[in-house]
């Protein structure tokens, strides 16, 4: 075992060592921080390499990480008795992320983030439709104050409404629409089917869209798209520790790091800061969201 394994080793003893809750909020810190990085990677290569050629790349290298399982064996891996539900993740995939990393490039990447966590508001309206949930009073003010987020947010004055912002919701609520359906998923599917599909479907669906609009990279650009289809698999493996052994309603404050990351990062290496509008709709929808969750737990130990 050489020094980097018996470090990762020693470390993540260590983590296991904590309370469960604390072990997930964690891994959400560190995986908040890693997908940051991932997008900020992605801002920085998008101003010259296509968004759908980032992702297919990224396709790449997540299917990469899923082939050992795959060779093992093909069937187990795409065993499914779902196959709608996944052509339809995959479909909303490939919407959500050639909007929202669009979306990354344009914005300011503090202003994407916090858009993205809209996707709060579209899961509970969602799963209202959908999941026909029984929504208590609540919940209703969370999604009220969601609501009043994302108006604040889009700013909508007519012709000023921004086409970025609006890529970014629709990525957020492609993303609750996804949600939505892996707890459908998880109910009979395993996750390393699931992360399969994804992988290799997004990727097939990017493909030909990347063929056309293919931009040669220079090997530092090729450094650059390697590393985030690295983080891309990194930070979901470290959000699936999290959401393996902590409570969703413990860890989910944590992931509001990932607008201080943002922040940080957009302020240091791009110079800019996030819009009034934008921190006004994302502190409502934080507070919305961190009221239904606070409720939920208090409700559950009455």
């Amino acid at each position: 075992m050489n020094f980097a394994e018996d470090f990762a080793e020693r470390f993540r003893l260590r983590i296991a060592a904590l309370p469960a809750n604390l072990q997930g909020a964690v891994w959400v810190v560190m995986a908040g921080l890693v997908l940051t990085v991932m997008t900020a990677l992605i801002k920085t290569v998008g101003s010259t390499i296509p968004v759908v050629q980032i992702l297919f790349v990224r396709q790449i290298v997540m299917t990469a990480a899923m082939l050992p399982r795959i060779l093992r064996d093909p069937r187990d891996a795409f065993h499914t008795t779902s196959p709608r539900l996944h052509l339809a993740r995959v479909g909303l995939s490939s919407v959500a992320m050639t909007a929202g990393f669009t979306a990354m490039v344009h914005l300011p990447l503090a202003d994407a983030v916090a858009i993205s966590f809209s996707r709060s508001f579209f899961v509970a309206i969602f799963a209202i439709v959908i999941l026909h949930e029984i929504v208590w009073a609540h919940r209703w003010i969370g999604i009220i104050a969601g609501f009043l987020g994302v108006v604040i947010i889009t700013d909508p004055r007519g012709a000023e409404v921004d086409g970025y912002t609006l890529l970014a919701l629709l990525a957020a609520a492609a993303v609750a629409m996804i949600m939505v359906i892996v707890r459908k998923l998880a109910q009979s599917e395993k996750l390393g089917t699931v992360i399969t599909y994804q992988a290799v479907g997004v990727g097939a669906i990017l493909a030909i869209p990347a063929a056309m609009s293919w931009v040669a990279p220079t090997l530092e650009q090729w450094l650059l798209l390697l590393c985030i289809g690295t983080l891309s698999t990194v930070g979901q493996s470290l959000n699936f520790l999290a959401f393996r052994v902590g409570e969703a309603t413990a860890l989910a404050p944590f992931d509001y790091l990932r607008l201080v990351y943002s922040a940080l990062i957009g302020a240091v290496f791009f110079l800019e800061a996030p819009t009034l509008t934008t921190l006004g709709g994302a502190l409502l929808i934080v507070v919305g969201t961190l009221w239904g969750f606070w409720m939920e737990k208090r409700y559950r130990h009455v």
